[in-house]
């Protein structure tokens, strides 16, 4: 019986399997040499060299590769699966902030294909709000009538904006409104797609 506490566990030898998983570093990033791979790594050839001869299994290169090409770190570990990460180009993740009690809680991330995210997102991140999910985009270049997320005395909140003469604004919720300046308040992210759930 197995006693591993993970069904996808894999081995490691740090001392075996170097040369192979090199290999796959240079066919992962494009290069067609270990030169290339060292001097795109800003590792010295001979550094490269002796972790290929001696067969040392370079995860700190692999980790490196994995995250500026999104290849498989099963991939490039092992040789096995398929190259490309399920977390290709056609999804984008996002950071999620959960608001608790008018605070904004970082709270992991979501991923999504990017045919649905609204177009043009500059600095996207999520806000969950009790059974809505919000998609946001930190970077506007003004403040339009809609809904955005915004801080009032330290305290955070989805808000609709309307705005006023004179440098007034009206802030609504599904329960209450009220009117105050401008400069009252700090505006986070503008809420670009709300997602509510049942």
């Amino acid at each position: 019986m197995s006693t591993s506490k993970y069904p996808s566990e894999i081995k490691i030898n740090p001392n075996k399997g170097g040369k192979a998983a090199i290999e796959r570093l240079v066919e992962a990033y494009g290069f067609t040499t270990r030169q290339a791979l060292a001097d795109h790594l800003e590792v010295s050839k001979s550094t490269l060299a002796n972790r290929y001869l001696r067969d040392t299994f370079p995860a700190d290169w692999i980790i490196q590769c994995a995250l500026e090409t999104g290849t498989s770190l099963k991939w490039l570990t092992t040789g096995q699966g398929l190259k490309q990460s399920s977390l290709t180009a056609a999804t984008e993740e996002l950071v999620k902030f959960r608001l608790a009690a008018g605070k904004m809680i970082e709270d992991g991330s979501y991923v999504f294909d990017s045919s649905f995210l609204p177009a043009n997102l500059s600095s996207p991140i999520v806000i969950q709000d009790g059974l809505v999910t919000y998609i946001c985009d930190q970077k506007f270049s003004e403040v339009l009538d809609g809904n955005w997320l915004i801080n009032i005395d330290g305290t955070y909140s989805i808000r609709k904006i309307t705005r006023l003469p004179k440098g007034m604004i009206k802030i609504t919720t599904a329960e209450n409104s009220f009117e105050c300046a401008f400069s009252d308040i700090e505006v986070v992210a503008c809420i670009r797609s709300t997602i509510v759930s049942n």
